[in-house]
């Protein structure tokens, strides 16, 4: 099994999400734990003399001119745990839990926060155990970190809140009688390290970047398979258009289109019609879906810094130097994190308006509600309704959490981010644009089947032989709830991604790689 160092190697988002998996193991190197102990016995040095610390020897946020005896301070440490753990709503995802005490455990290890080597120990058990901690998912402004979310991830370690084990929902005492293991003994600082940080919000980011990519690489697919079902034409992809106006992102959907539309005979059976130009939903693909791909790739780019930066405070250079900074402010990921949301909002707004392209029976060889026999039936009039309710939804969601700032502890902080905020909502907006593009591969595949006997590019032919192994053309009326379900499993499957890569991979450009590797 491969090995990634936590405080030494480079951090991205996959090798995050395959520590998660299991398929990577996440150790402590040599060098590593001298850091780590070193920066701990800075602590203790600072402990036993006579020099003012900001959340060593104080107490914290407003109460930061509050100085504390040196008995009292191991007692501060857990107080804060259980004083901030004040989240609310559903548990998170505890895949994104898992994410958070990875994404933790390389921050502290870069041996800069202070905390023991034990403490980092006990939260690689609970990643290697697959022992989640159960995190409520509101409660966070994003400044000060994630301050709520982490509170509750480190409950655990001192014998308190609930974990994820076994298949299992149950008390983190329970889960101490279960393996034998004894709360951590926390020292001087070591709460305030574990729950300044923002692994809430870089936890969603991971996931953001990795579904969204998916979301993107689909909307290509499929946009493809539309242009195709209507008959669309190929010169908006020209690669002659693109390099007058060439944004990364565009050029690379761009050659994309051209890719999957290769070898087309349906393209050359319309080759001289006398439809001048296509709807923008086709026509625009590369403009619209490049946009995304850009605010995707700006989130992936900053996300990696995230990932490998140290976010609590204050830091630990030495025992005579320390900094009571800003690294915990959600700021440099709320913005791209609203970025993103935006970008995945637009690709299921033109996603729905290629769908009603399909239903109109404006363009030859397609009947009108992709089915013959309509009156008595409906076709597939009804599943456009939902892609409209969750395009709307997801207008609805698309306010930049970012923009707002309420003044929380008293003053002392007096602008925060609501990053945490900007994470969930992204997702939200992604979950929906799952289901949409699900109702947009249902319809090009439908009207896909009316353009035989003629054929299209291989890996697109290759695309809807999958599909019509899962879903059938419909002839009648059915549910079409079971078949959204469908499309909607092939889409978070990524079968479609898979057997399209053979055939990117050979015509690829090196500019392209960057969209497609994280």
């Amino acid at each position: 099994m491969k090995h990634f160092n936590y405080g030494i190697d480079f951090l991205t988002v996959g090798k995050a999400l395959q520590i998660a998996k299991g398929e990577i193991k996440g150790t402590l190197s040599a060098s590593s734990i001298e850091q780590v102990e070193k920066s701990a016995q800075a602590v203790e040095d600072i402990v036993s003399g006579e020099r003012t610390v900001y959340g060593i020897n104080t107490g914290f946020g407003p109460l930061c001119t509050t100085k504390i005896s040196a008995k009292d301070t191991r007692e501060l440490q857990y107080n804060i745990l259980k004083s901030h753990s004040v989240g609310v709503g559903k548990p998170i995802d505890p895949t994104i839990a898992q994410l958070m005490l990875i994404l933790k455990a390389h921050s502290l290890a870069q041996g800069f926060s202070g905390i023991q080597l034990s403490t980092i120990e006990r939260i690689i058990w609970h990643i290697d155990n697959q022992a989640i901690p159960v995190v409520p998912e509101q409660g966070s402004v994003g400044a000060s970190g994630d301050l709520a979310p982490l509170a509750h991830l480190f409950l655990p370690l001192i014998g308190l809140g609930e974990v994820y084990f076994k298949g299992e929902r149950m008390s983190t005492e329970r889960l101490f009688q279960i393996t034998g293991l004894q709360p951590v003994a926390l020292g001087p600082k070591e709460g305030l390290a574990l729950i300044n940080g923002t692994q809430f919000i870089a936890a969603h980011a991971v996931m953001v970047v990795d579904r969204l990519y998916n979301c993107l690489s689909h909307a290509d697919i499929i946009g493809a398979m539309m242009i195709e079902a209507l008959m669309g034409s190929a010169k908006p992809f020209s690669p002659r258009l693109h390099e007058i106006r060439p944004f990364k992102g565009n050029r690379h959907v761009a050659h994309r289109i051209r890719v999957l539309l290769e070898g087309s005979e349906i393209l050359n059976a319309h080759i001289n019609c006398g439809r001048v130009q296509d709807p923008y939903s086709l026509r625009c693909i590369p403009q619209v879906h490049g946009s995304s791909r850009n605010a995707w790739l700006h989130l992936k780019e900053l996300l990696e810094v995230e990932l490998n930066a140290v976010t609590d405070n204050p830091i630990i250079l030495s025992a005579e130097e320390t900094i009571s900074g800003g690294n915990f402010h959600g700021q440099p990921m709320a913005l791209p994190l609203d970025y993103a949301a935006l970008a995945a909002a637009e690709i299921g707004n033109i996603s729905d308006r290629r769908i009603y392209l399909s239903l109109e029976g404006k363009v030859e060889g397609l009947p009108q509600l992709l089915m013959n026999d309509t009156g008595i039936n409906s076709g597939f009039m009804l599943p456009q309704y939902t892609s409209a309710a969750l395009v709307s939804e997801n207008k609805s969601l698309c306010f930049p959490a970012s923009a707002d700032s309420i003044p929380t502890s008293l003053g002392q902080e007096d602008h925060v981010s609501m990053g945490s905020i900007s994470g969930r909502k992204a997702l939200q907006i992604i979950g929906n644009l799952e289901q949409i593009l699900a109702i947009e591969l249902l319809c090009a595949a439908q009207a896909f089947d009316f353009r035989r006997p003629l054929r299209s590019g291989p890996a697109l032919e290759a695309c809807h032989a999958y599909v019509r192994t899962k879903i059938d053309h419909a002839d009648k009326d059915r549910i079409f709830a079971d078949d959204i379900q469908k499309a909607h499993t092939i889409i978070t499957e990524r079968k479609l991604i898979a057997l399209t890569q053979s055939e990117m991979a050979q015509k690829e450009s090196p500019f392209h790689v960057e969209f497609e590797n994280y």
